[in-house]
C-alpha cells in the first residue's frame, strides 16, 4: 500500500523559509504526479503547486508563485516544497498528494493519495 508522509513543518517568523519534504513508500513513485496542497482553518483546502513526473514545468498557485519551489528526487521518493519569505497568510496544515498520469492536477479531486499533512504556522 502506498503510504505519503510529509515532514518539516514548524512555526517561524514572516520573511522565514521551511522546506518540506514527503516521502513516498513503494516503488510507484515515479509514476506519479505529485502535489502541495494546503487547508487554513475555516477554509478550504487549496492548492499550491505541483510537478510531474516527467519534470515538465511545475504548476504553482499565484499566491506562492517566486516564493515557493516544488522538485522531487526519485532516488528518494521524496517530493519538497521550498517556501521562502513566509507570511501569516502561509498559515496552514500543508498536504501532500499523488495521482497517477502526467498532468498537473490544481484541484483536490484530481488527487486519490494522501498524506495526514504537516502544520506550517507564520507568526507576523
Amino acid at each position: 500500500q502506498v503510504q505519503l508522509v510529509e515532514s518539516g513543518g514548524g512555526q517561524v517568523q514572516a520573511g522565514d523559509s521551511l522546506r518540506l519534504s514527503c516521502v513516498v513508500s513503494g516503488r510507484t513513485f515515479s509514476t506519479y504526479t505529485m502535489g502541495w496542497f494546503r487547508q487554513a482553518p475555516g477554509k478550504e483546502r487549496e492548492f499550491v503547486s505541483a510537478i510531474s513526473r516527467k519534470l515538465i514545468q511545475p504548476a504553482y498557485a499565484d499566491s506562492v508563485k517566486g516564493r515557493f519551489t516544488i522538485s522531487r528526487d526519485s532516488a528518494k521518493n521524496t517530493v519538497y516544497l521550498q517556501m521562502n519569505s513566509l507570511n501569516s497568510e502561509d498559515t496552514a496544515v500543508y498536504y501532500c498528494a499523488a495521482r497517477s498520469g502526467d498532468g498537473l492536477g490544481t484541484m483536490v479531486s484530481q488527487y486519490a493519495l494522501w498524506g495526514q499533512g504537516t502544520q506550517v504556522t507564520v507568526s507576523s
